[in-house]
């Protein structure tokens, strides 16, 4: 597969100091790409200090950037957004990755008799509304850009956004809408030239994982996800698409198939009429 050159772009990454946002910081460099980094961990942590330094000296030519920014709020996002357009002059790529794991117990067993507490939704704020709004500011921005493909944003599901996931329901939740964010803003977001697309990893190898659950579980290659998001980048033909990240493969998952001609032609009519 040959390498993007985006020599001059700029790229976003939500949650870029570890795991699976760390190593598109570190592709989007190596293809050229100026880059901020968006994470809940403070600016002055010693491994986000590692980072930048490693970058800038690997890619002197190149800007970074290093945010503390919480994605459940859109004020520190949009912050954040706003600094780096002013830094890099353009946004290109952004990529809604930040997320956390089930937060809270929302089918836990309460004390008969008493009201049941409020849930707790710290979840969904994270891993869906988090991403919707980097969208949102992706959008604003990459209107601004004078060319017909005016961006990408990649935005990373789970296999849970597929499958049924008992263990952390309020997680597959999030991750099942935002597949869904991603299938229906295609269409309209294609028709300005920026391109949205969905990874949907299975238990991807990035070192971070619990050693003892993770040993008994196959992981998925680091490089399986990137190559993935490598296609994104050279396919300017992908938009709307959901790559299931498992194995040496990715694979393109098309929305379920219609029911039945009245539910198909419906839809299509909707479309037509500009509803959708």
């Amino acid at each position: 597969m040959a390498t993007p050159n985006l020599a001059g772009k700029s790229a976003i990454v939500t949650g870029g100091a570890s795991g699976i946002g760390l190593a598109l910081v570190q592709s989007f460099a190596s293809y050229g790409c100026n880059v901020a980094i968006l994470d809940i961990v403070p600016e002055s942590a010693a491994n986000v200090q590692s980072i930048l330094s490693s970058l800038q000296t690997q890619y002197p030519s190149l800007t970074f950037i290093y945010r503390k920014c919480d994605v459940s709020s859109f004020e520190e996002q949009a912050a954040a957004f706003k600094t780096f357009y002013k830094k890099a002059g353009s946004i290109d790529i952004v990529c809604a990755n930040a997320g956390i794991v089930e937060a809270g117990r929302f089918l836990e067993v309460e004390d008969e008799g008493e009201s049941p507490r409020k849930p707790n939704l710290k979840t969904l704020d994270v891993d869906l509304n988090g991403p919707l709004y980097s969208i949102k500011l992706a959008v604003h921005y990459m209107r601004k850009n004078n060319s017909k493909e005016k961006g990408l944003i990649v935005c990373t599901s789970s296999d849970a956004g597929i499958y049924p996931f008992p263990m952390a329901p309020l997680y597959a939740t999030a991750k099942h809408a935002l597949v869904g964010a991603v299938r229906s803003f295609a269409m309209p977001l294609e028709k300005e030239g920026i391109r949205i697309n969905a990874l949907c990893p299975n238990c991807i190898e990035t070192g971070l994982a619990d050693d003892k659950l993770f040993s008994i579980m196959k992981l998925t290659p680091m490089t399986t996800l990137l190559n993935a998001v490598k296609d994104f980048c050279l396919d300017t033909t992908l938009t709307g698409v959901t790559a299931e990240i498992s194995g040496d493969k990715a694979h393109h998952r098309k929305h379920p198939p219609f029911v039945d001609e009245i539910t198909k032609e419906n839809l299509e009519m909707f479309i037509k009429l500009g509803h959708a």
